[in-house]
């Protein structure tokens, strides 16, 4: 399950987020994105830089949630944008050919993204989160299911993933699974 984990790591919420990052890479997973929703753009830049170089040394893609002109400054490999965020549209402007990634929570969402030219499509919540301040309905396996048959682009199941329920994520047709909160616990078995 390691080999389809998309890491993200909250700079603000994680006590040591670097050594999240680096237990992330080890383990072997997909993707590690940053995010910080509140950081001054100094400290998110600087942090950005150290997980950018750890990343590229693991031969791992990089990614930035929200912050176009961080992602762009760092050289990331993707950048993530939120249904409040830039438009895939201005974001390109800033970011070029990078990989855009975009939330969505309802079917309608994941097949606008698609259209708008969104490379991936992060699903959820799939299962109840306490992560987010003002979280989504959860939107379950079965519409996890339908957004996975519907869209052609790869999707990322997010919200409330653990170990005990990624497999089921997975067999709805997720290519990865997120983890923000319950990601340490993907590490506890991993060599």
């Amino acid at each position: 399950m390691i080999d389809s984990l998309y890491a993200i790591v909250d700079a603000e919420a994680a006590d040591r987020p670097l050594a999240l990052v680096f237990q992330a890479l080890n383990a072997g997973c997909a993707i590690v994105q940053l995010r910080a929703k509140r950081l001054d753009d100094v400290s998110f830049l600087e942090i950005a830089k150290r997980v950018r170089s750890a990343c590229s040394h693991a031969g791992v893609p990089f990614v930035i949630n929200d912050r176009a002109d961080i992602a762009r400054l760092v050289g990331a490999d993707g950048l993530h944008l939120g249904q409040d965020d830039l438009s895939i549209e201005d974001a390109r402007r800033v970011v070029g050919d990078m990989q855009i990634g975009v939330s969505t929570h309802t079917l309608e969402q994941a097949a606008a993204a698609q259209a708008r030219g969104a490379d991936l499509i992060a699903f959820g919540p799939v299962f109840a989160t306490k992560t987010k301040e003002n979280p989504d309905p959860v939107v379950g396996l079965r519409t996890l299911e339908a957004v996975c048959q519907a869209v052609s682009r790869p999707i990322v199941a997010i919200g409330g993933i653990t170990p005990e329920n990624a497999a089921e994520t997975r067999l709805a047709g997720a290519r990865y699974i997120a983890a923000i909160s319950a990601l340490p616990r993907f590490f506890e078995d991993a060599p």
